[in-house]
């Protein structure tokens, strides 16, 4: 039996109340350096550039859409722990923790809602260490190598996921009537 959905949506489902989708986009390391780092390979549109394009996106995809940046893992796992709370869909762009954390994946995996890694640039051109991605396993997909439009696809698409889930996620026990389970067993083995 799948475990009950613990976002907003599904609190709002079972209280039969609608709110507005929210899709959270997580910016890796260096992406705040976007428009000035590399232009040949990431563009010279800036993050602030970027996310006012998803932003507007997801206005007209009726979904709230928040963006943020941290260079630092542990910072990107919290987000994606709130992002698992608060939110309907994920997109992520690993940046160079794609190839290494381990701790990503495990917190991408945790989530109970669609989640796609996005790269602006095509991963399997570049250097042989950037060609394996430790945390595209977590994911539901990954979308790559098409610049900004990558991170526009990723949208429109964990959009449409969110849709499906929402659809077919089940109402929570809680909302059924159900007391929540605060029950913690331990056993011990005599001496």
């Amino acid at each position: 039996m799948a475990p009950a959905d613990p976002t907003d949506a599904a609190r709002s489902r079972a209280a039969g109340t609608q709110r507005r989708a929210r899709v959270m986009v997580v910016h890796g390391p260096n992406l705040d350096l976007l428009g000035e780092r590399e232009p040949g390979i990431y563009g010279d549109t800036s993050l602030a550039e970027l996310d006012a394009r998803l932003v507007a996106l997801g206005h007209e995809l009726g979904v709230a859409v928040e963006c943020a940046q941290s260079n630092a893992e542990g910072t990107l796992i919290d987000l994606l722990h709130r992002a698992r709370r608060e939110c309907d869909a994920v997109v992520i762009n690993p940046g160079g923790y794609t190839h290494t954390s381990v701790a990503l994946h495990d917190a991408l995996r945790a989530l109970a809602i669609p989640a796609v890694e996005v790269h602006l640039s095509n991963l399997y051109v570049r250097e042989p260490m950037r060609q394996r991605s430790v945390t595209a396993a977590a994911c539901r997909g990954v979308i790559m190598g098409l610049g900004l439009d990558s991170y526009l696809l990723a949208l429109r698409h964990v959009v449409a996921l969110a849709a499906e889930h929402a659809a077919r996620a089940p109402e929570p026990a809680i909302s059924r009537g159900a007391a929540p389970s605060t029950t913690h067993a331990t056993t011990t083995e005599p001496a």
